[in-house]
C-alpha cells in the first residue's frame, strides 16, 4: 500500500503563480496538488468541501485580504495548516499571518526549495520561516525588540493595513469598496481611523504616506 500524498491548495490571484506552484508540487512524490483558486471566497468554500492537509495563500489578493481568510481555515477547517508564501516584508506581516492562524511563512523571493521544505515542515506540526525571521520574532516575544511606535503602523489592524496598502497602490475608495464588498462610507470610516492613528491631517497626506509605505514593503 503506497503512503498517501500530502494534499495541497493554492490561493493566489495570480494565475502564473498558481501555475508555476501546481507544476513544482506535481514533481515530488510525496506531495498532491488538490485544488486552486485566485479570491478567498472560492477557496474557503472548495476547502471546506475536500480540506487539503496544507494551504499555501498569497497575503495580497485582489478581492480580498489573505489575513481574513487564515482566520477563516483556522476557524472553519482547523485541521488544514496554513503556509504564507507572500512578497511583503518579512516580520511586520510574519507576526500578523502567525497570530491569524499560518503556520509558516515563505517570501516570494526564496528558493523553490524552501517551498517544499515548508510544506513538510508544517505538516510536522511544526513552526516554518527563515533562521533570520524566526530569530525576529523570537526578539518580539521576549520583549527585546523595539516596542511599537505610537503613530506607527503597527498600531493598524489587519483590516486598516489591507485598505491602507490598496491605497498606497493606487486604489481609490470605491474601487477599495468593490473588491472588498464594503460601501464606500464604511472604506472613509477606516480611512479616517488610519489618519487618526497615524496622526495624519488630509486624505491627501494618507495616500502619500500609503505610497512610501508600499514602496518600503517591495522586495530588495
Amino acid at each position: 500500500m503506497k503512503p498517501s500524498k500530502t494534499c495541497v491548495f493554492i490561493v493566489d490571484d495570480h494565475p502564473l503563480v498558481r501555475e508555476w506552484l501546481t507544476a513544482l508540487l506535481h514533481q515530488q512524490p510525496d506531495i498532491e496538488v488538490s485544488g486552486q483558486a485566485g479570491d478567498a471566497s472560492g477557496a474557503l468554500a472548495a476547502m471546506i468541501a475536500r480540506p487539503p492537509d496544507v494551504a499555501i495563500v498569497d497575503l495580497s489578493l485582489k478581492t480580498s485580504s489573505g489575513l481574513d481568510l487564515i482566520k477563516d481555515i483556522d476557524a472553519h477547517i482547523p485541521d488544514t495548516k496554513v503556509l504564507v508564501l507572500s512578497m511583503h516584508e518579512e516580520v511586520f506581516y510574519a507576526e500578523r499571518a502567525l497570530r491569524a492562524g499560518a503556520r509558516g511563512y515563505v517570501m516570494k523571493r526564496e528558493s523553490t526549495d524552501c517551498v517544499i521544505d515548508a510544506i513538510r515542515a508544517v505538516c510536522r506540526g511544526q513552526i516554518y520561516a527563515n533562521a533570520q525571521l524566526l530569530a525576529q520574532l523570537a526578539e518580539r516575544m521576549v520583549g527585546r525588540a523595539q516596542p511599537v511606535t505610537p503613530g506607527g503602523v503597527e498600531t493598524l489592524s489587519d483590516r486598516e493595513i489591507d485598505v491602507f496598502r490598496r491605497l498606497g497602490e493606487g486604489q481609490s475608495t470605491r474601487q477599495i469598496g468593490e473588491e472588498l464588498r464594503l460601501s464606500i462610507k464604511t472604506v472613509q470610516a477606516y480611512c479616517a481611523r488610519v489618519k487618526g492613528k497615524l496622526n495624519i491631517q488630509s486624505g491627501t497626506e494618507l495616500v502619500r504616506q500609503a505610497v512610501r509605505w508600499v514602496e518600503q514593503q517591495q522586495p530588495r
